[in-house]
């Protein structure tokens, strides 16, 4: 990774939901590559899970609980983000909760908890990050979004409505913040064997039929995600914003179809 911004050798990068899965992979990359990584979760132990499994690069790491849906979290978080390192370079908005049911099955607690983490908790995390990516001369920030929207999946509806929202925030917000120095994009990933991919389908009988939907012919891993992320976050993407980078294996077809 060269650099998020403009502004120093060591990038100093926010990583939310960076205690497993695809935060977790993209935090070790981040650190293997000489950045600065601030991880969040809503969780003390898995912090310190977290922290050990990453403690290789213990002295660039620095890691804050915080609930991305609260905003007395998030300006704790910009205040001891602002003590330590006085800006940010990048932000990985990641935290995000899954939640897989029929539509009629669908209560409005659940509905409202998938939107207030996916969708109002990425709002959040740029909005009490832009002082500090300001403070940088501008930066980078990749959004979590997924191949849900782009394709559908049948008892997805809260969780790929979050999700579009987020695509949407990533253009919309690619476009507001440019002026500033601030590139915003997305990620896209398809099925990344993760936490959150082993909680909706927990028998491994049932993994074959999905990779047998891929036309790669595999699952994909966590750091195939945060490769793309650290991409998007250095100035080797510089010149790109307000897009979407899908990231499954050739799961969602790249073109629309010319058969009908």
């Amino acid at each position: 990774m060269n650099s998020t911004s403009h502004s120093t050798s060591h990038p100093t990068v926010l990583v939310t939901g960076g205690t497993s899965g695809m935060g977790l992979a993209t935090a070790r990359l981040l650190l293997a590559t000489g950045a600065r990584v601030v991880i969040t979760g809503r969780d003390d132990a898995r912090l310190f899970r977290a922290a050990e499994d990453l403690a290789a690069a213990e002295e660039r790491l620095l890691t804050v609980r915080a609930d991305v849906t609260v905003p007395a979290d998030l300006a704790r978080l910009a205040d001891t983000v602002r003590e330590r390192y006085g800006k940010l370079d990048g932000v990985f908005a990641n935290a995000g909760v899954a939640g897989f049911q029929p539509v009629q099955e669908v209560g409005e607690a659940d509905f409202a908890r998938i939107l207030d983490t996916n969708l109002k908790g990425v709002f959040l995390t740029v909005q009490y990050a832009l002082p500090l990516l300001e403070a940088a001369g501008g930066g980078s920030v990749v959004l979590n979004a997924s191949w849900t929207p782009h394709r559908g999946l049948p008892g997805a509806a809260a969780y790929a409505a979050s999700k579009a929202g987020v695509l949407s925030l990533a253009r919309t917000l690619g476009a507001e913040l440019a002026g500033r120095g601030i590139r915003v994009n997305s990620v896209s990933p398809g099925y990344v064997v993760t936490e959150m991919f082993h909680a909706a389908v927990p028998d491994p009988a049932d993994h074959e039929p999905i990779r047998a939907q891929v036309p790669l012919g595999r699952l994909g891993r966590a750091e195939d995600v945060a490769e793309a992320v650290a991409f998007l976050l250095s100035e080797r993407s510089g010149y790109i914003t307000g897009q979407d980078l899908v990231i499954d294996g050739g799961l969602v077809p790249a073109f629309p179809s010319l058969t009908g």
